[in-house]
C-alpha cells in the first residue's frame, strides 16, 4: 500500500529525517515508535503532503507521490488525523464530519453507517459543537472525520494523547475493526507502549531522526525497545 524508502527532511538547517523507510500493507496495522521529538511527526506530515522532503521517495499503491499537494494525496486514499485533533471548535459535530467529504464524489457525500457504529456517541451530539466536545469525544470526531473521506491508508499521530482509558479502549477497538476489514493500511505514531504493543503487526523505532529497530510484534518486548520509547 505505502512504500516510504530513504526519506530525509529538513526544517531549516536542522536533519530532521535521515534516510527513513517505512512499509505498510492492507489489513496491517504499522506502528511508529519513540520519545518525544525524534521525529515521528515529521514523518507522517511528510507522508500525507505537509512537509517537503528533501530526498527518498514516497509511493501508494506503486504511485509516486512525493511531490503531490496534501489535497491530492487525500483524493489518492490517505486519510489523516493529526496529533492535538484539530477539528473546528465553532462547527457542530455534523459539520466537522462533513469536511471530509471535500475529496468525494456526489453520490459518496454522506456519513457512513460505520463511523457511528464505531463511535456512537457522536450521533448522539451531531448538533454540539466541536469546541464543546471533551478530548476523547474529539478524538473520536478527528478519527471519524478521517474515515468520511474513505481512506485506503489511515494516518494517526498519538491518538491517545490525553485520553481517558475507557476511550483510548474504544479506540483500540475501532484500530483494531478496520485493521480486520483487510482493505486499509494503517499508520499509527505511539508513545504509548501497551496500546502499541497490542495494536502492531510491525513497527519501526525511531531515535534522532532515524530508524534503529524495526520488526515484527514479537520484537516489541525487548528491552532495547522499552529502554528507547521512555520518555
Amino acid at each position: 500500500m505505502l512504500k516510504v524508502e530513504n526519506l530525509d527532511l529538513y526544517y531549516g538547517a536542522a536533519h530532521t529525517l535521515k534516510k527513513v523507510s517505512v512499509e505498510a500493507h492492507a489489513g496491517k496495522v504499522t506502528c511508529v515508535l519513540g520519545r518525544n521529538g525524534v521525529g515521528k511527526t515529521s514523518l507522517l506530515r511528510a507522508i500525507v503532503g505537509q512537509r517537503p522532503i528533501a530526498g527518498g521517495s514516497i509511493t501508494l499503491e506503486g504511485k509516486e507521490i512525493s511531490r503531490l499537494s496534501t489535497p491530492d494525496r487525500a483524493a489518492l486514499g490517505i486519510g489523516f488525523v493529526p496529533q492535538g485533533r484539530e477539528v473546528f471548535p465553532l462547527l457542530s459535530v455534523k459539520e466537522n464530519l462533513e469536511t471530509g467529504y471535500a475529496r468525494l464524489a456526489g453520490k459518496d457525500k454522506f456519513v457512513p453507517q460505520e463511523v457511528f457504529d464505531l463511535f456512537p456517541v457522536l450521533n448522539s451530539m451531531l448538533r454540539r459543537r466541536g469546541g464543546d466536545l471533551s478530548g476523547g469525544q474529539q478524538q473520536q470526531l478527528a478519527i471519524g472525520r478521517a474515515l468520511v473521506t474513505r481512506p485506503r491508508l489511515l494516518v494517526l499521530d498519538e491518538p491517545t494523547e490525553g485520553i481517558q482509558p475507557s476511550i483510548i479502549k474504544d479506540i483500540g477497538r475501532a484500530i483494531s475493526y478496520l485493521r480486520d476489514k483487510g482493505d486499509m493500511a494503517i499508520i499509527l505514531v505511539e508513545q504509548y507502549f501497551e496500546f502499541a504493543r497490542d495494536l502492531a503487526d510491525s513497527f519501526i523505532l525511531m531515535d534522532r531522526g532515524e530508524v534503529v529497530a524495526s520488526g515484527d510484534r514479537s520484537g516489541l518486548d525487548g528491552d532495547d525497545v522499552r529502554r528507547l520509547m521512555a520518555i
